[in-house]
């Protein structure tokens, strides 16, 4: 789903990148309780879908470094800033899951 920022205002912003990261956040930590329960197929479907949440995020969050690139200018406030460390910390812990995954199907856990 393609977010016209221009019909948002930067908090409505602000809300869809954490909206999006926090569903992906939610989707990385139950692909790994899935795991640990035996359910393979849908802990790697669960960080499928992350994936597309995540997607969703930087696409909003790219269109927003760009826009500032192009000289116009991007409010900055806490309520961004807490968004984008959502995004980043999102990003960060899906690596890892990924990684703890490939580590346990290696080790047969």
């Amino acid at each position: 789903m393609e977010i016209n920022l221009e019909e948002l205002t930067s908090e409505q912003i602000n809300f869809q990148l954490i909206l999006h990261s926090g569903n992906a956040r939610s989707k990385v930590i139950q692909s790994l309780r899935e795991y640990r329960e035996g359910n393979v197929e849908e802990a790697e479907n669960l960080l499928k879908q992350a994936e597309e949440d995540l997607n969703a995020a930087h696409g909003i969050h790219f269109k927003m470094v760009q826009k500032e690139a192009q000289g116009e200018k991007v409010e900055f406030s806490m309520l961004f800033m807490h968004a984008e460390d959502h995004l980043m910390s999102t990003l960060t812990m899906k690596e890892l899951v990924i990684e703890l995954l490939e580590i346990f199907k290696a080790k047969n856990l």
